[in-house]
Order: C-alpha cells, then sequence, then structure tokens
C-alpha cells in the first residue's frame, strides 16, 4: 500500500491524525476547487472499513442519479490509489463496494430516495461511516438529522464528513450550520483549498485558470477556489467578527446595555447583555436568551439570572401592558423611544460600527440573525429600498439596548 504523504495534501495530514486517534464525531470539510477534500475522505473511509471489521459505510447525495459519475468514481479512485482494488468488489445495482475478505460494504444513496436510506442492514457491523457529498445541496439539518437519526444505530465511535463548496451567501443554511457546528465539542470544521495541492495532481490548466480567475474577478475566485464565504452584496452587516467572548474580557466590560424585543405568538422573545467600547467603536454581544413561548414570569426569572444587578434594560415599547408585567415581576424595564425612522436610523448606527463582536457560543441566534440579515430583492434582483422584517428579533434587541448611544449622535467614522 502507498505511503499515505502520497495520497493526500499536506493541508489534511493533521486532520488525518484526528479521526485515528478518533477526536470528533463529526467533520465539516469545506473548501473550493480542487482543494481534494473529497479524495481526502475517501481514502479516509476505505482505510477506516478496511481497519474495522465492524465498519461499514453510506455515502450519500441529495439526487441519487448524480451518484454514478461523482462519488461512486471517487471512492472506486482511492481503492486503485491504495492499491487494494482486489480486495473490492464494485456494484453498480445497487451500488456499493464490497470488501471481499469480510463482507462489509460502502453503499451510495441519493436523498431523494429515503425509503432507500432507512434501516440499512449489513451482513457485519454497522454504519460507522457517513459521508455527506455536496452538503450545501440538501435542504438543510432538519433533513440531515432525519438520515443520521436513521443511521446511527448499533455501534459507537460513529463519524460523519460533510464535504461542500461554501455558498457565497453567509445566508445560505449550510453557512449558518456550519457557524453553529463549530461550537460543538464533537465538531471539527475544516478549510482546504487547491494551493497546498501537489500541482501535478491537478494539471496546468487547472492552475491557469485560477490563476487567470484571480487577476480578473479576485471575488469570484476567493469564492471559486479558496472557498471563502464572500456574500451576494445583499449583506446588511458586513462589520460582523463572530468569535469567543472570553471571561477575562467580559470581567473588564463596564456599563453593559441590555435589550429585550418581547416574544409574540410564535416570535421568540429575544434579550441581549452589549457591553460597548466607544473608544474603539466596536460592541460586544456576549449574552442571549431567546426562545418562543417563555411566560413573562420565566422570562423575567431567566432575565434576572443574567442580570444580576437588575440594571436598566430597554424593550419593545410597543406593548406597555407588557412592560408593566415585567415591571411586576420585578424587572427593571423601560419602553424604547420609538419615532419616526428610528428602526433605520438604528440599523444605520449598527453598519456604521467598526465592530459588532458576537460570541457564536454565548449567543448563537444573535450570531446566525446578524450575519444571516439580508437586503430582500425584487422580480428582477434590485435591492428593495429599506430594512425587510423578520428574523431580526435579536437585532432589535440589540438596537434597544443602544438606543441612548445612538441618540447622542453616533460617532465619526474613522479615516
Amino acid at each position: 500500500m502507498p505511503e499515505l504523504i502520497n495520497l493526500i495534501a499536506p493541508s489534511f495530514y493533521g486532520l488525518h491524525h484526528d479521526i485515528v486517534d478518533g477526536k470528533h464525531a463529526n467533520y465539516w470539510l469545506k473548501g473550493g476547487r480542487g482543494s481534494t477534500k473529497s479524495s481526502f475522505i475517501s481514502i479516509e473511509i476505505v482505510l477506516g472499513t478496511m481497519r474495522d471489521p465492524q465498519a461499514n459505510a453510506v455515502v450519500l447525495r441529495k439526487v441519487a442519479n448524480t451518484l454514478r459519475d461523482s462519488v461512486f468514481d471517487q471512492y472506486l479512485w482511492a481503492i486503485d490509489a491504495l492499491d487494494v482494488s482486489h480486495l473490492w468488489r464494485d456494484s453498480v445495482s445497487p451500488m456499493s463496494l464490497t470488501y471481499l475478505p469480510t463482507g462489509q460494504q460502502i453503499r451510495f444513496k441519493g436523498a431523494d430516495k429515503p425509503n432507500k436510506i432507512k434501516s440499512q442492514k449489513f451482513r457485519v457491523g454497522f454504519t460507522k461511516y457517513k459521508h455527506y457529498e455536496e452538503a450545501d445541496d440538501f435542504n438543510g439539518m432538519k433533513e440531515i438529522r432525519s438520515i443520521n437519526q436513521s443511521l446511527n444505530r448499533g455501534g459507537s465511535g460513529i463519524i460523519t464528513f460533510y464535504s461542500y463548496n461554501p455558498p457565497e451567501s453567509q445566508n445560505n443554511w449550510v453557512n449558518q450550520a456550519v457557524v453553529a457546528a463549530d461550537t460543538r465539542d464533537d465538531t471539527l470544521v475544516h478549510s482546504s483549498d487547491y494551493l497546498s495541492v501537489n500541482p501535478a495532481w491537478l494539471g496546468k490548466e487547472f492552475i491557469a485558470d485560477a490563476e487567470q480567475l484571480k487577476i480578473d474577478n479576485p471575488k469570484a475566485y476567493e469564492h471559486e477556489y479558496m472557498g471563502e464565504v464572500t456574500g451576494t452584496g445583499a449583506e446588511v452587516f458586513t462589520n460582523l467578527n463572530l468569535r469567543e467572548i472570553s471571561d477575562e474580557e467580559i470581567a473588564t466590560f463596564d456599563n453593559i446595555k441590555h435589550g429585550l424585543d418581547f416574544g409574540f405568538a410564535h416570535d421568540p422573545l429575544a434579550y441581549e447583555d452589549i457591553y460597548y467600547d466607544v473608544a474603539r467603536q466596536r460592541i460586544f454581544i456576549f449574552n442571549e436568551i431567546y426562545q418562543v413561548g417563555l411566560s413573562n414570569r420565566e422570562a423575567v426569572e431567566q432575565i434576572m439570572a443574567l442580570n444580576k444587578r437588575n440594571e436598566p434594560i430597554t424593550a419593545d415599547s410597543a406593548d406597555p401592558r407588557t412592560i408593566a408585567e415585567f415591571r411586576d415581576w420585578g424587572a427593571n424595564v423601560f419602553g424604547a423611544r420609538k419615532g419616526p425612522g428610528s428602526r433605520d436610523h438604528g440599523f444605520k448606527w449598527l453598519q456604521d460600527l467598526r465592530q459588532i463582536i458576537i460570541d457564536p457560543v454565548r449567543a448563537p441566534n444573535t450570531a446566525r440573525e446578524f450575519s444571516g440579515y439580508e437586503l430582500a430583492r425584487d422580480q428582477n434582483g434590485n435591492f428593495k429600498s429599506g430594512y425587510p422584517d423578520g428574523d431580526d428579533h435579536s437585532i432589535d434587541a440589540t438596537r434597544y439596548a443602544m438606543e441612548d448611544s445612538m441618540n447622542k449622535g453616533g460617532y465619526v467614522p474613522w479615516t
């Protein structure tokens, strides 16, 4: 068998050891064209199946008729590259690869035929490996969770791979899902591009095309070849920084602001704790409550658990009775001073900040709303005027919290 160092790009060396050591259960591999992420996964799954006599694999694409000429051929390549083709038998109907010494299998399924995914029973062992190829083609995490729940049975040490080229828009479900996934201890998100790949594997024409696009259209190059989420031009908040906000940082925050957007019917209540660094013109959002169906009493209890000193909270003033009830339960809540144009002014003020720093672990829904908020387009693809309403509960709570600072005239942008 050839040395692995001759089959995978250097950008995957550390990831290989992470998999072998069993450090994570979920691996999201994002990258641009030619990053060889799918080649890497196919090699890992073939090797893992051969090393573990109980291991089988299911490889999935959204549409079944795309399997034959894409991911199935990819796994045949992996078997040939590892020089173990004499140990495997391939079948197109049903589409599978069988490890001859034991009868273990790698099966290929399309999510457009869900009944053929459920209850995968193998001659030996269980589904240890799953690979979602072109994960962004699936309909969202709900669909993927349903498949995982069907396949995650019968054994331990199950590993799931997701490979995809990130869509342009941060608002795309897979980009949002990866932001959330990256906060889990059992998950590793890995980025790769063609620059670490042996040029001989890609060919001169591939390299030439990439370098020419870099000159002609740098933004398209960043998206297509570097695997960057470059945006569609509709993003409202281009000043976001999603990162951990440490306990040590929070300990230095003074004059913390608190904002509240009430939940009605199916809309969630959104509460935010925010620090405003006036000198550097940036805000830190480091706590949230975001929940549907909270009673007013439950909401107050959760808020006061975060806001232990019961500092003033600026809330949506549309329902004075709700504010009064919150105050009856002991919360120091008062209504925002809304006026004509106050919503647009608040959005523009937030856009003009040098940075909006959000901790995606402490405030995951806030991170999702801010990063996914985009201008709406008309039927001709042109941007509509104004800021769209909907899925902006955390943003509204942030506006309310920062009301006093906004009304002081904002700031003079750095030059």
